[in-house]
């Protein structure tokens, strides 16, 4: 078999395939020989009808059969021989053979380009690290949480008031007042006083109890224009929050003695959060800023495995619904592009440097840190790393690590100090836009 490969681009490749009679013929005889099985001539039995009847009669069917099974075999023993990895199906083109005579081929398909890196020198990457200051607004914001998350629920006998939480039945109600069929919501809370429950709605639902009715005018979820629903009020509740009382720190952190101490650990806690936001922010920059200094090429058909993959895990997730493949692309299309793009250059770091490694002995040891850190869940730790595909995501991050910390010694990082309470006013004008 004669090969030969044609680079059209750093991830294209075009194999020339060509094979003398004598290299196919044994494979063409095993395709006539499993056509004659497959053909009814009246006078002869399955599988007994003379070559030469067959061939006269059948030569066209039986010459696609055996091109059809000759590029699947051929193709994928010149790969093979090549040492080459599709990421996509082949196109097929310019196939010539005819009985006896030769049988050549090509093949066009991409391949994961080779990334050459350049040479690392000392702050050639830009990178940026943030240091958040939080202050006693987030620690207030984290108990008040908690607080609500162990409020008593009581149900409310004598009316609603502002504050109290409704379970109603929403029905859309068309122009003329009447419930359209199919456009009813069962079962959903909504609390007195909250937008869009608050003002003039917010009159209305004031004194409600169960079996009241009511109608209001509340934004649409389709396109937020106002709609006219009608309220069935199923039950009344108002919750009870506790305060923060010795009792309530016991039961919350136990470790704490008083208010003061348990202040401080609430403040530890959120200080690691917002570390570990800045050690997150702080990898993606460094990966994207060596993503810049690199400027790989990355193959079309890699970024269309990853956004089809995407697609299958929303259809899953959806089930019955339908969903917007076309939406999904041009959503998902940039953030699949910078994925291959860090993919093949992690890939082309860790080939290049021999300490970037993980054994199973640093696998082992990640999960006994989990282990530790959720004692009460050990039984389902243990059987959800025994699956081979889990225990490579724990591989795979830890490779991740080495990677980033390697690119760190590269990197010219300028410190950046956030106060949490520009955070909180920047999340406050997003939710008010």
């Amino acid at each position: 078999m004669e090969i030969k490969v044609n680079k059209i681009n750093s991830y294209t490749r075009e194999l020339t395939i060509n094979l003398s009679w004598n290299e196919c013929i044994q494979d063409f005889q095993q395709t006539v020989k499993k056509f004659s099985k497959k053909v009814r001539l009246p006078g002869f039995r399955p599988g007994k009808i003379p070559t030469k009847v067959l061939m006269n009669k059948f030569m066209p069917n039986i010459e696609a059969e055996f091109i059809e099974e000759g590029v699947n075999k051929f193709y994928v023993e010149a790969l093979r021989e090549e040492n080459l990895v599709p990421v996509n199906k082949a196109n097929i083109d310019d196939i010539d053979f005819q009985y006896e005579e030769s049988f050549n081929f090509k093949a066009t398909f991409q391949i994961e380009p080779e990334i050459i890196l350049p040479k690392m020198k000392k702050n050639c990457l830009k990178v940026q690290k943030t240091e958040y200051i939080s202050d006693d607004i987030d620690i207030n914001n984290v108990i008040d949480e908690m607080r609500r998350s162990r409020a008593e629920v009581k149900t409310v006998e004598d009316g609603a008031k502002e504050g109290h939480f409704l379970i109603v039945d929403f029905q859309k109600l068309d122009n003329s007042g009447l419930p359209i069929i199919g456009e009813k919501l069962e079962k959903r809370f909504l609390q007195i006083g909250v937008e869009p429950f608050s003002g003039e709605n917010m009159k209305k639902l004031t004194g409600l109890k169960p079996g009241d009715k009511v109608q209001l005018d509340l934004p649409d979820l389709s396109d937020g224009s106002m709609t006219k629903y009608e309220i069935s009020v199923i039950n009344v509740e108002e919750q009870l929050i506790p305060d923060v009382s010795q009792d309530f720190i016991k039961s919350v952190e136990p470790k704490a003695t008083d208010e003061a101490s348990f202040r401080k650990i609430i403040k530890e806690k959120v200080d690691e959060s917002y570390a570990q936001r800045s050690k997150e922010s702080f990898d993606r920059i460094l990966a994207d800023s060596m993503i810049e200094f690199v400027k790989p090429e990355f193959a079309p058909a890699m970024v269309d495995s990853y956004l089809d993959h995407l697609i299958q895990e929303a259809k899953e997730q959806q089930q019955s619904q339908e969903i917007d493949e076309d939406k999904i692309r041009e959503s998902y299309k940039d953030v699949a592009e910078r994925n291959m793009q860090w993919y093949l250059i992690r890939k082309a770091i860790v080939s290049n440097q021999d300490n970037i490694s993980v054994s199973k002995a640093d696998i082992e040891q990640e999960i006994e840190k989990l282990l530790e850190r959720s004692p009460d869940h050990s039984k389902e730790i243990k059987k959800y790393y025994k699956k081979p595909s889990n225990r490579q995501r724990i591989e795979d991050d830890l490779i991740e690590k080495k990677v980033l910390n390697y690119l760190e010694g590269f990197a010219k990082i300028k410190d950046v100090k956030v106060h949490t309470k520009a955070i909180r006013e920047e999340a406050e004008k997003e939710g008010n836009q």
